[in-house]
């Protein structure tokens, strides 16, 4: 939803009430090394997946439970069995895309659709596997699994497409559907499979344009190194809550190059942590998501020009300007 008229004071009183006086459950869930305050990113990134994650692999009522319970030795056990179910369906997630997108490597050619299958894969993440796969190929995406008699998906589509409008036009091929226009879910019959797939692919390619399967990134404002500053932060700040209707800032730095400490962090340096400078100014840090694969070309000198957000980081008592990098385009 909008972050903005009465969404946005309902959101901006929330995370007042979450930071001074959260409910036992919400407690529970937030890591207890968290030390700066909880906004929208800690909630959309820390916690609502966890609450998420007991619906997709166990049932929804354990979440219910967690929110609703009000002793701490009871919240502190539902807590660690939703984390358990956490850590479970990100494994989950994990294999079932490398999964999915080595079989779209072998057939997916020059489709405007994604439609993969897969009887074994959990019902419970594939909605969150075709937000992975759009990822990649950036086209509206269909991620199946078997649902006893039936094939069960979830869809999702690429910004300005009508992903429902178009399921709405193949509903000949399917048992049921709903959702809206970028996120949906369906059933229909197994041997039906092929044939909406196809039905699909010729009703989205008849309607998308080849501009919506362009990955996009609108950005704000052009700045320099020098221009960054906890001024700036603080000024920014003043206008979070940030969401849907209310997007953070997003900044743009060009000549960019690595200030020598630069390295690969996570589980098989999948991800950059930073360490950047441009011109004689400062050096700055900063932190990619999923772009491991650029460390080389980074690391040998190379300039690179970057989009990101602006943001604080706190790390052993110490506070730092750092840029949360969303895309890197080498020169």
């Amino acid at each position: 939803v909008p972050i903005t008229g009465e969404n946005r004071i309902l959101c901006y009183h929330g995370l007042i009430e979450v930071n001074s006086n959260p409910r036992v459950g919400i407690r529970a869930m937030l890591p207890v090394d968290l030390k700066k305050e909880v906004g929208i990113s800690e909630l959309v990134f820390t916690l609502a997946p966890r609450i998420n994650a007991a619906g997709r692999i166990r049932s929804g009522k354990f979440a219910v439970q967690l929110l609703v319970e009000e002793l701490e030795e009871e919240a502190k056990l539902v807590s660690e069995q939703i984390e358990e179910d956490n850590t479970y369906r990100k494994e989950l997630d994990r294999d079932i895309t490398q999964e999915a997108l080595s079989s779209l490597y072998i057939e997916n050619g020059n489709n405007k659709t994604t439609v993969v299958y897969n009887e074994n894969w959990h019902k419970g993440v594939v909605g969150i596997v075709a937000s992975r796969l759009i990822e990649n190929y950036f086209r509206p995406t269909i991620v199946l699994t078997r649902s006893g008699e039936v094939a069960a998906g979830s869809a999702r589509s690429v910004p300005g497409f009508d992903l429902y409008e178009a399921l709405d036009k193949c509903s000949d091929h399917l048992i049921q559907f709903g959702g809206h226009r970028y996120a949906a879910g369906m059933t229909l019959e197994i041997d039906k499979i092929e044939s909406f797939k196809a039905a699909f692919e010729k009703v989205v390619s008849e309607s998308i344009t080849d501009e919506q399967l362009i990955p996009e990134i609108i950005i704000d404002l052009g700045l320099s190194f020098t221009d960054l500053s906890f001024k700036l932060y603080r000024i920014i700040q003043q206008m979070a809550p940030f969401g849907p209707g209310n997007r953070e800032p997003v900044l743009y730095s060009e000549y960019i190059k690595d200030a020598g400490y630069s390295r690969k962090v996570g589980k098989d340096g999948t991800h950059l942590k930073l360490h950047m400078k441009q011109d004689e100014g400062p050096a700055l840090d900063g932190i990619a998501f999923n772009m491991g694969e650029l460390y080389d070309e980074i690391k040998s000198g190379r300039m690179f020009n970057i989009v990101y957000y602006l943001q604080e980081n706190t790390w052993n008592g110490n506070t730092s300007l750092q840029l949360m990098v969303k895309d890197i385009h080498l020169l």
